[in-house]
């Protein structure tokens, strides 16, 4: 399939409340084999492409996207510090994806009703620095965008519910690949739409699952596949405090579940590397002992049930099995495991790595009040808007980057397994 010169990237906002800032810590890699005996340090590791640019290594152009470069719009920022599009932006305006210039931000709640909230003093001091620095025009909607003068890519980074109005406003503004963040749409149903939309319209769609492109990932895949007849389970964490209030606040505002929010990306590698798909699962069953459902009020008095934590295997019908275990409440790193035929643990890699705590380290001092997840996964996020930025004016081919047709499948089997679950943990 041949790309034309611009595409959409859309990022799902997600903002954690009531979480502690980590502290450097040392973790195991491994209960047998060390990770830094098995995986040394390779121009091929996915995550680490552009580990050799920082801010201090270019100096971004302040007269908008060079011949070379995707002129990127960036649609929904957040506050600066809290918001996952205003983290995206902080990496395009220091230069750590260059073949991405971000010329436009789109916020209309901080230049607009937010200007005088919560955010909006320091989201204003921000822009107006960013203007000054970098030339990035900040204005209140799509349709004031001017034509574009090199190949366009438009990052919108807005609430799920919000994905297909917005994606189809892009549609129209004359882009020509998209990329959608998480899970891309409420339901299986609206996805496909934008599908079909974006299909009729000759648009590309590639996907934000940035965990395709991870290093742990990748590490425990190839290690497996030394180890005949061995488990892969992949664990996700996020760091929201175990209390009714918060986990109430994030059932609330992650209103879509667990499946379709947080574990969605390892959703997503499951169908990508192990061929889930609806019709292909055998059997899923959750483990009673790790999971945890709750039913909580959130902020609004309304009641929402939702996992806190869960943990399950799936087998397939052709014959593959794997497991994905995800925890509110489990701390800032994510890690997959290998175990042999007898159950033992064989290896384990986390992300972030050692190596990769050094920048952590680095950022969290950089950027000391912003959201902790931003870190671990910076140069996961990097290589992805890298990636399609440099297709956007190439062609190349964005190097596992997930399609929406991964992603239509992705959301069918979390709406698929969600009541399943939830049935077993009653």
């Amino acid at each position: 399939m041949k790309f034309s010169t611009a595409f959409l990237l859309l990022a799902t906002t997600t903002t954690i409340t009531g979480f502690t800032l980590p502290a450097a810590t040392t973790h195991r890699h491994t209960t047998k084999l060390s990770v830094s005996q098995s995986s040394k340090t390779s121009n091929k590791d996915l995550a680490k492409d552009f580990d050799e640019t920082s801010p201090e290594d270019v100096t971004p152009s302040s007269s908008g996207a060079q011949v070379g470069q995707a002129e990127v719009v960036l649609v929904g920022c957040g506050a600066p510090n809290r918001g996952m599009g205003w983290y995206h932006a902080v990496q395009m305006l220091e230069g750590r994806c260059p073949s991405a210039s971000l010329d436009y931000i789109i916020e209309p709640w901080f230049l607009g009703p937010g200007s005088t909230g919560p955010g909006g003093p320091e989201f204003a001091e921000w822009a107006d620095s960013s203007t000054s620095k970098y030339g990035t025009k900040f204005i209140t909607s799509v349709a004031d965008l001017p034509a574009p003068e090199q190949p366009r890519v438009a990052l919108i980074s807005g609430r799920t519910a919000d994905n297909p109005r917005l994606f189809k406003e892009c549609i129209d503004a004359k882009c020509s690949t998209v990329i959608l963040e998480k899970p891309g749409a409420p339901t299986v149903a609206e996805l496909q739409l934008m599908k079909d939309q974006a299909e009729e319209a000759g648009v590309g769609v590639l996907m934000g699952y940035n965990k395709n492109v991870c290093k742990y990932v990748r590490k425990t895949r190839e290690f497996a596949e030394t180890i005949p007849g061995s488990h892969v389970t992949f664990v996700s964490n996020n760091a929201y405090e175990n209390t009714p209030e918060s986990l109430g606040e994030c059932f609330e505002r992650n209103a879509e579940g667990m499946l379709k929010n947080m574990a969605i990306h390892e959703l997503a590698l499951l169908v990508s590397f192990y061929d889930v798909s609806v019709e292909n699962i055998e059997s899923v069953e959750a483990d009673k002992e790790f999971s945890s459902m709750q039913t909580l009020p959130g902020p609004s008095g309304k009641e929402f049930t939702d996992f806190d934590k869960i943990k399950f295997t799936i087998k397939t019908k052709t014959g593959k099995e794997v497991s994905v275990a995800a925890d509110r409440c489990g701390g800032t790193d994510s890690y997959a495991t290998v175990t042999d035929t007898d159950g033992e643990e064989v290896f384990r890699y986390w992300m972030p790595d050692d190596e990769d705590k050094i920048a952590v380290e680095k950022l969290q001092a950089k950027y000391p009040t912003a959201m902790p997840y931003f870190f671990t996964q910076d140069p996961d996020y990097v290589t992805v808007k890298e990636r399609v930025a440099k297709h956007t004016v190439t062609g190349e081919e964005a190097e596992g980057v997930a399609t929406i047709g991964v992603a239509v499948e992705t959301l069918r089997v979390a709406e698929y397994l969600t009541p399943l679950l939830m049935e077993q943990l009653k």
